[in-house]
């Protein structure tokens, strides 16, 4: 079934829109930016839907079941809403906390619907699993779109990019080259 990933026009999740859509899955993209949307359906997104759009005053415990799977960048409040959406024996995958590190939810939807939240790590991650990672994202996750969702910037260009990071106007991930 379909799988949202939210936040997705930051770093990881562009990513992530570009590998599971490469892997076949229906990529749903979640954004705050309105004038995204042909960034990231080039990545594969199918659709893409709008934060602006969501209801996150009243989040029930359990709403219709819409996802296979999510990857979340962001937590708080959008963070307990898509886990009330994840159909039964779906995967959640936690990676970020952009809006909050909050998370308000109940047990239900573990014991009712048997859906799994996995969180993802990679600084703590030993450095076998994380050797085992570069070499399947350099290979069978390899992402199609690195040009699109990567930019190289040099190390005197950082003073001008902490202000867009911090006004939420980045799109994809910034590289730093260091030296020539």
């Amino acid at each position: 079934g379909p799988v949202l990933v939210t936040g997705a026009t930051g770093g990881v999740g562009s990513i992530a829109v570009d590998i599971l859509s490469g892997r076949g899955y229906e990529v749903f993209a979640l954004t705050g930016k309105q004038n995204e949307s042909n960034y990231l359906k080039g990545l594969g997104a199918k659709e893409v839907l709008f934060r602006k759009d969501l209801d996150l005053e009243k989040i029930k415990p359990l709403t219709k079941e819409i996802w296979a799977g999510a990857v979340d960048n962001l937590g708080g409040s959008i963070l307990s809403l898509v886990t009330s959406q994840i159909k039964w024996g779906g995967t959640l995958s936690v990676i970020g906390l952009a809006a909050s590190p909050k998370y308000d939810t109940t047990v239900l939807p573990f014991i009712l619907r048997n859906i799994s939240v996995l969180g993802i790590d990679s600084v703590n991650a030993p450095f076998a699993a994380r050797k085992k990672i570069w070499e399947r994202l350099a290979t069978d996750l390899k992402p199609s779109h690195l040009d699109e969702a990567v930019t190289t910037i040099g190390l005197d260009d950082l003073p001008s990019i902490f202000s867009e990071v911090m006004a939420g106007s980045i799109t994809g991930r910034r590289v730093v080259k260091l030296g020539s």
